[in-house]
């Protein structure tokens, strides 16, 4: 009995398989004798599938997986967030970390700090960035190297080690796997390689990992990460530890913000997600539109096929074929299809998202995060391929699954005229195309005007060629106010010597469009507006010269009055309208508070703490916050008032600016000869290019204007094989009626006809979404909300592609030989 139970359900499983390959067969023997249909069915469905795999590509990488890091998940940085919500890092000293480190809520936590080293041995110095950690930091962040090992507690008493930087590796050592155990110069120093780190191991994108040497400072402040213990929120953690960072703040007041603050936890991503989250939201809605339309598609052309194929269901129904066997073959078929579309739709995903990396914006998504197309992402393309099919197969395949035998009998041939059925069928989806893709492109030209209206945001300054060329100096080589002051000045001197230079000026904090300082300021005589901070720029004499920035109202401090630190300031039009409203800004004083001489790193003029600057002139507002928000207010001061280790020097030339570099760092050597070049050096038309705000916009505006072109190239291939298919099962009607009598133009006027209503409704439908939807998308493309221009624009656009779409298929039904269709 169990033999013969076994043998039976065998016998079914092995029928069933023989079944479905049987449908598999002449699947893919129905797809190639209908080349047209195949291909046009396939690219709509490998559009969509290539775009959605994309862009998930960039999801899984930045939002589902972006660390390699041990419980990434439960790491946060500290912050400190002032009453404008503003939000700074914390800095903690050793002592400190070690009580912070006992907490009930903190499950482990490590020291790091970020600086610059001089690398020797090339042909000009080059500027090495280095990562100090204390001794846990390798084992805090459970990323083993791929060479060699990590930072250990021991190497605290031995700091004479160095962990590479996987791509300084690669650069600098060409991958070389017997490096482990070489030394390498830096600032004068011989360090031991211990390691090579692991790819995706970037923490603050060092080139080089040291361990922290505590005994150079027990004071010296550095930034924190801890990881929370598990089932501990971030709401439960600031409770725990506010109270202990306030004891901190008495402690060291110094090392805390003047002003009042509150302290609270971020996670790893959120500064990224809060950047690049709506934008991925929104693009990753793009390719859903794009393979919801591509998908219509494939239902529209199932439908007309399978209208044509009438007789032959009718047939198989005739000879036993049950409803589920003749669903299961048309569902065979949708599936084969899908799986096709799928596996060209991958091929196409992987050059699609190369350009879509190129496009994101650099500084908006961790660097940790490996972006590619791997198992997840293929699983979930084949999963989306698979419900497509499955979807979008089943409502064609149940309503061709019920043959009327009736009407085969009395036509007495094989070509059925089309049901109303499969006619409102056909008219509601691509409706529902129709209104889908003017949403997207509604979408599309709010973000291109958007990006257009960045792109002509007035400056205020003139960056053509223009370069910012930062120049890092070791703290004990000038550790003097006298000798770096100097230093800095006959850099500048030498770097205008290079022939083809122009003009030089030098600028610590003000390099356009972003400034780098924001504090609070006091004006003498005034009180306090707000807490708002204001940006600082620490610049030299011909700096507004070089950037052709406007005198409003007064005077520039003079060449004699940078050299001795004079205090004095220049102010913005912003500032001058907020303070000064009455414009009699020249004269009065300001002060800044958090201006504190910290050597050797940061030297300031004599006499410079706690002083008044007098106002001597105005200048017109350049960008200073980025190319989308408003310009801030901004006090200008001379930069020997408080000199950090690292300077630029603008440069302007009769050329482009990034050719003269190798000069330039070669004239600069002339007076040190192991002063470094910063290696990202840019021009400043590039840093505008390289804002997060702007590659966002360009982002946005690019790719979502190809979605939606290609969403409109899919709805006008659905429309035409609407109407195509429609004057196809109309042939005899059209016959009929030019051979009663019926002009030509009549008959063309029915063909449009037919699809002006699914056409009016879609577009109907698409200006009910897109208003619905505008804010959001305004939101995300920085364009005018619910554009009413941009609204005509596009319908016009889709009107008349649409038109064009149903002018083949028309042509054909106007040039009809009645006698022709008749006999047929």
């Amino acid at each position: 009995m169990i033999d013969v139970g076994t043998g039976y359900s065998c016998g079914l499983a092995q029928s069933d398989l023989d079944s479905l390959l049987q449908d598999v067969r002449y699947s893919l023997r129905q797809l190639k004798d209908s080349p047209g249909f195949s291909i046009t069915a396939v690219l709509s469905l490998a559009l969509g599938i290539a775009a959605t795999t994309a862009v998930f590509s960039v999801i899984y990488a930045v939002v589902m997986n972006p660390y390699p890091y041990r419980a990434s998940d439960r790491m946060v940085h500290m912050r400190l967030r002032n009453r404008s919500g503003q939000e700074g890092d914390l800095s903690l000293t050793p002592s400190q970390w070690e009580e912070l480190r006992h907490s009930p809520v903190v499950e482990d936590s490590f020291l790091y700090s970020a600086g610059s080293l001089t690398l020797t041995g090339r042909d000009l110095p080059e500027t090495v960035t280095a990562g100090y950690m204390s001794s846990n930091g390798f084992q805090y962040l459970g990323v083993p190297p791929v060479l060699g090992r990590g930072l250990i507690p021991a190497d605290a008493v031995q700091p004479r080690v160095v962990v590479l930087g996987y791509k300084f590796w690669q650069r600098r050592f060409n991958g070389n796997s017997g490096v482990v155990g070489e030394t390498v110069l830096l600032t004068h120093k011989n360090y031991t390689i211990i390691g090579v780190a692991s790819p995706r191991f970037t923490w603050t994108d060092a080139d080089v990992y040291m361990p922290l040497d505590f005994a150079a400072g027990h004071e010296n402040t550095y930034a924190v990460d801890l990881r929370l213990r598990p089932g501990i929120s971030h709401a439960a953690a600031n409770a725990a530890l506010r109270p202990l960072i306030g004891q901190f703040a008495k402690q060291t007041p110094n090392n805390f913000p003047q002003e009042h603050f509150e302290f609270t936890v971020a996670g790893l991503n959120d500064d990224f997600m809060r950047r690049l989250g709506g934008t991925l939201a929104l693009l990753f809605s793009a390719v859903g539109l794009l393979l919801a339309v591509g998908c219509g598609n494939i239902s529209i052309l199932l439908l007309a096929r399978g209208a044509s194929r009438y007789y032959e269901f009718a047939m198989r129904s005739a000879v036993g074929a049950s409803r589920g066997r003749i669903v299961r073959q048309l569902l065979t078929e949708s599936i084969v299809l899908s799986l096709t579309g799928a596996g060209l739709g991958i091929l196409l995903a992987f050059w699609l998202l190369d350009a879509i990396v190129r496009m994101l914006p650099e500084n908006s998504f961790p660097h940790e995060a490996a972006i590619h197309i791997n198992l997840p992402v293929l699983a979930f393309s084949v999963a989306a391929a698979l419900l497509t099919g499955i979807l979008f197969g089943l409502w064609p395949a149940i309503a061709l699954s019920r043959p009327d035998l009736s009407a085969i009998i009395q036509t007495g041939t094989r070509k059925i005229a089309g049901r109303l059925g499969a006619r409102a069928a056909n008219n509601t989806l691509i409706a529902a195309q129709i209104a889908l893709t003017l949403l997207m492109l509604a979408g599309a030209g709010t973000a291109v005007r958007g990006f257009v209206s960045m792109m002509h945001t007035p400056l205020g300054y003139d960056p053509h060629n223009v370069m910012a060329v930062a120049m890092p100096i070791q703290a004990e080589a000038y550790n003097t106010w006298a000798r770096r002051s100097a230093y800095f000045e006959e850099m500048r001197r030498k770097v205008a010597e290079v022939h083809g230079v122009t003009m030089t000026a030098v600028s610590e904090t003000a390099t356009p469009p972003a400034s780098g300082w924001f504090t609070r300021v006091e004006f003498q005589g005034r009180k306090a507006i707000d807490d708002q901070k204001i940006a600082i720029g620490f610049v030299g004499h011909t700096y507004f010269q070089l950037l052709r920035i406007p005198l409003t109202q007064g005077r520039i401090w003079d060449a004699s009055e940078n050299r001795t630190a004079a205090r004095l300031a220049v102010v913005n039009q912003t500032l001058a309208r907020r303070y000064f409203p009455n414009g009699d800004a020249i004269g009065h004083s300001a002060k800044i508070p958090e201006l504190v001489e910290q050597p050797p790193f940061v030297l300031d003029g004599p006499g410079t703490d706690g002083s008044w600057f007098r106002i001597i002139g105005v200048v017109a507002d350049k960008r200073n916050n980025g190319m989308r928000d408003a310009m801030l207010p901004e006090v200008y001061l001379p930069f020997t008032l408080s000199m950090d280790v690292s300077t630029q020097i603008l440069v302007r030339s009769e050329v482009p600016p990034l050719t003269l570099l190798h000069t330039i760092g070669a004239k600069i050597n002339t007076i040190d000869p192991e002063q470094p070049l910063n290696r990202d050096v840019r021009d400043l038309e590039h840093l505008i290019t390289s804002q997060p705000e702007w590659q966002e916009e360009r982002l946005v505006a690019w790719l979502f204007g190809a979605f939606a072109l290609l969403g409109l190239a899919l709805a006008v291939v659905g429309l035409y094989s609407v109407v195509s298919y429609t004057v196809t099962q109309r042939n005899a009607e059209f016959g009929i009626r030019m051979a009663l009598g019926a002009q030509r133009v009549q008959v063309l006027g029915m063909v449009y006809r037919s699809a002006a209503v699914s056409l009016s409704c879609g577009i109907a439908a698409g200006i009910v979404l897109t208003l619905a939807l505008s804010k959001v998308v305004a939101h995300w493309t920085n364009g005018a909300s619910g554009d009413p221009m941009i609204l005509v624009g596009v319908t016009l656009l889709l009107a008349l592609v649409a038109a064009v779409a149903c002018a083949v298929p028309a042509r054909r039904a106007f040039l009809m030989d009645p006698v022709a269709a008749l006999r047929d």
